[in-house]
């Protein structure tokens, strides 16, 4: 006799000793299912390899349990770690992801049409593309948007970027340099534009006027340019909009015989992976891309379920190292 190569509700039921019923609400995330019973339920699944039918399940629930992401790019080390613990999160909750990159030139208006026709339940939109998500005709689709300015039309999550870019400039004021020169990002990400602010914000409260800001692209090698090219006999701190900038102006230094952080203290700010590898292990503003990814999942998935999300900023952490 063959044996079945589909493991059905009903034998799930039968190995947990409960209803068909009952699997059906622990398959579709009902709360109408004690703990215990949910536990059973789940345990039998795992042992016998269940696997619910997805479109069976968007017939009967009207949810395809599908989310959609929209990012400008995936080569920025934010968005990729974004993507990476959305991903995660997103399938611990039973949820497939659809992505979309735009690229410079992408119709956002049109992306979003793309992720209706797909039947995605909702969407969470990324860094460099919350402004274009502010100009699309986003009715009917629930978004949450990753960093951006409140907005009625979307849920916001997001870093205080402002409040680490101050804590950063008021930490190099602190250590006595009497000023703090930027190395900014692009001008059209609301990222790069909130540390500005923040940095700005902390030199007035000093009573220090900001100095000629210098922005790139948050490459290493748009900070190397950029910091080669300081004056080299005012410069004795710097604060880079991300860890890639503070890289390149690390090796600029090092190249112009200027020692860090004896002769310029450096501050990045992400916190990426490799941070504490550089030399010298770099000071920098920790974001943490684990809980704004399932953040912004817990809530899409809540207004998805019926609640709507309220905004949130996430605080992040100044860690200190050798390079200021």
């Amino acid at each position: 006799m063959l044996k079945p190569t589909r493991v059905s509700m009903s034998m799930v039921a039968a190995r947990a000793g409960v209803s068909g019923q009952t699997v059906s609400r622990v398959a579709n995330d009902s709360p109408k299912v004690d703990p215990e019973t949910r536990a059973r339920v789940e345990q039998a699944m795992a042992e016998l390899g269940y696997r619910p039918n997805r479109a069976a399940r968007a017939l009967r629930t009207g949810r395809s349990q599908t989310l959609g992401l929209v990012a400008q790019t995936l080569a920025t080390v934010g968005n990729s770690r974004m993507l990476q613990a959305v991903a995660e999160s997103a399938a611990s909750r039973g949820y497939a992801l659809t992505v979309l990159t735009l690229g410079p030139d992408a119709d956002i208006a049109e992306a979003f049409d793309r992720l209706r026709d797909q039947g995605v339940d909702g969407a969470i939109v990324l860094n460099e593309a919350t402004a274009l998500a502010r100009d699309a005709a986003s009715a009917g689709l629930r978004l949450v948007v990753v960093d951006s300015p409140p907005d009625d039309r979307f849920t916001v999550i997001g870093t205080d970027h402002a409040a680490g870019a101050r804590a950063a400039t008021e930490h190099l004021l602190a250590a006595g340099h009497r000023t703090v020169h930027h190395l900014a990002g692009p001008s059209g990400s609301f990222a790069a534009a909130e540390r500005e602010r923040g940095w700005r914000e902390a030199l007035a409260a000093a009573g220090v006027e900001a100095p000629r800001v210098a922005r790139g692209d948050w490459s290493a090698a748009s900070g190397f340019d950029l910091a080669s090219r300081m004056p080299t006999a005012d410069v004795t701190a710097i604060f880079a909009a991300n860890d890639q900038m503070a890289l390149g102006a690390l090796r600029a230094l090092a190249e112009i015989g200027r020692r860090v952080p004896d002769d310029v203290a450096v501050i990045g700010f992400d916190d990426i992976a490799d941070a504490a590898q550089f030399t010298p292990p770099l000071t920098t503003v920790r974001q943490d891309f684990d809980a704004l990814g399932e953040q912004a999942v817990s809530g899409l998935v809540s207004w998805i379920e019926g609640e709507h999300p309220a905004d949130l900023l996430l605080a992040p952490t100044l860690i200190t190292r050798a390079s200021a």
